[in-house]
């Protein structure tokens, strides 16, 4: 008997895998984009890259009005700061007409999160940088000290920036669809963190020099108390940021569901101060919300400490 040999079926060359990606794996085109939400959060990728222009350009007018009845200007730190403020109302309107129109995607929850880490990470640490560091300049301190100074200046903004990223990237990585479930953050979020910032230095740059045509000591006092709390509070802010104190998502308590009529009372407050006086609103509120959530993670941590009494006693107490 003949054998005949059987020839082996031959087998595909499979390409290699990517790294860390498994055989499964198959790459992804995106082929749809929601156009308004996308171009309101490149308008907020925009804000904070031009918050870094101006910033880098130090002291300075950017904007000046000689009118009869008015005469006025905005230097480039306070510009800086209302970009990044701009950003923030874009940060807000993106993602609730995403959820209106019903086309939230995972590609824009990654482009939010890098436009916020621009406009709400690096561009308040290099503002603050930019400011306290010109203000070191103008005091001449000796080599050692300004070394020493400017390092630990560097090292509080570095800290801040680094916070905001890790913030941004645990959030997507935490982050639920559903919006019933975005009703408290755990950490500080970026926006309000770089609210307080800016909130800051534009109360320095805009508000103070408006209300002080000659400015005495008090104003003075005010003005250094304000620019040197900044490399203390910027760090404050970055570590906030990543830690797991709990903050309230105001857009969504505020725009869901009916309201008691004290809260209707406090938002009509609110929005009467942000129309007389919009840098005193910012200061107030950001600093507000922070410390919010500060004295109440340290109510809610004694509460836990406390030893609860035992329940003998409390028998015996009731029946004496």
């Amino acid at each position: 008997m003949i054998k005949i040999p059987m020839k082996e079926p031959k087998m595909k060359k499979q390409k290699p895998n990517a790294p860390g990606r498994g055989a499964g794996w198959k790459k992804r085109r995106i082929k749809y984009i929601a156009i308004l939400p996308s171009l309101i959060t490149l308008m907020n990728g925009m804000c904070g890259f031009l918050a870094i222009s101006y910033a880098s350009r130090g002291r300075g007018v950017a904007w000046q009005w000689h009118l009869p009845w008015l005469q006025t200007g905005v230097s480039y730190f306070a510009m800086s700061g209302y970009m990044i403020f701009f950003a923030m109302i874009a940060d807000v309107l993106d993602g609730r007409i995403a959820r209106l129109s019903k086309t939230t995607s995972s590609f824009g929850g990654q482009l939010d999160s890098l436009c916020d880490a621009v406009s709400f990470g690096v561009a308040p640490a290099f503002l603050t940088l930019k400011l306290v560091g010109t203000h070191l300049q103008e005091l001449r301190l000796s080599h050692q000290l300004a070394a020493i100074t400017g390092r630990s200046l560097l090292f509080g903004t570095i800290i801040y920036a680094m916070g905001a990223v890790i913030r941004l990237a645990r959030f997507n990585v935490e982050n639920k669809e559903d919006e019933s479930a975005h009703m408290r953050f755990e950490g500080l979020p970026s926006p309000p963190a770089a609210g307080l910032v800016v909130s800051l230095v534009i109360f320095q740059q805009d508000f103070l020099p408006k209300i002080a045509e000659r400015p005495g000591v008090f104003f003075r006092t005010i003005e250094s108390l304000t620019i040197w709390s900044l490399p203390f509070i910027t760090p404050l802010a970055g570590i906030l940021m990543v830690s797991r104190i709990g903050y309230p998502h105001v857009a969504n308590h505020l725009l869901r569901g009916k309201k008691s009529f004290p809260a209707f009372l406090l938002i009509l407050f609110t929005a009467l101060l942000v129309i007389w006086n919009l840098q005193l609103a910012m200061v107030i509120g950001f600093c507000g919300f922070v410390l919010y959530g500060l004295i109440r993670q340290i109510i809610q941590t004694f509460r836990r400490k406390k030893p609860a009494a035992p329940a003998k006693a409390v028998i015996e107490a009731g029946i004496e």
